[in-house]
């Protein structure tokens, strides 16, 4: 007889099971459904916003800490190699055009400029650092060209992703918008003042 009663009992205890995870699941997609049809979707998906600004500022106070108080004590090389190096690697930017690296949809209009921009930038620095390391003549434009090129290069970069909405697509690449685009924002902010304070480069 128990083991009747147990019989009976366990397809009950499964269909409960089954319809509490039935109901869960209906749930889930009914709260989905709201979020994205409300207008925390279209907020959250400007999150890059808030980490672009962010991390901008919190570059910019490590710069006035550690960095901007040496250009009048150091060698102008020992400040712009470093940089020089760093903006080197923006042939990452090229990422966006890879598969993988980004999802479906991103907007040919920003990944293009915004990849070849940074390949093209990324030349000039590395171009630039044997020019500066010699001291030649030709080192202060090649500099300001470096500078100048790789600046518009971000902002240009910044505005095509606000008109085509590019976050929602970026995938994994999103981390260059993030975290590298304040860092190497910072750093132009850097040579630039490096380049108008040293008259002596």
């Amino acid at each position: 007889m128990a083991d009747v009663a147990v019989d009976e009992a366990f397809p009950l205890s499964v269909n409960f099971a089954e319809v509490a995870a039935g109901l869960f699941l209906e749930l889930i997609d009914a709260w989905d459904g709201s979020y994205k049809n409300s207008g925390m979707s279209a907020i959250f998906d400007r999150v890059l916003t808030l980490n672009l600004v962010a991390n901008t500022a919190i570059f910019y106070v490590a710069a006035r800490l550690y960095l901007l108080p040496l250009i009048p004590r150091v060698r102008p090389q020992q400040i712009l190699v470093p940089i020089l190096l760093l903006h080197s690697t923006r042939h990452l930017g090229m990422m966006f055009l890879t598969r993988g690296a980004t999802y479906p949809g991103l907007a040919a209009e920003f990944a293009y400029p915004a990849a070849f921009g940074d390949l093209f930038t990324a030349t000039i620095a590395l171009v630039t650092i044997p020019i500066v390391l010699r001291g030649s003549t030709l080192a202060k434009p090649a500099v300001w060209f470096f500078n100048v090129v790789g600046t518009i290069d971000l902002l240009l970069a910044i505005v095509l992703a606000t008109i085509y909405n590019a976050p929602v697509a970026m995938g994994p690449a999103y981390w260059i918008p993030a975290f590298w685009v304040p860092l190497l924002l910072v750093t132009h902010y850097v040579t630039f003042l490096l380049l108008t304070r040293r008259r002596d480069f």
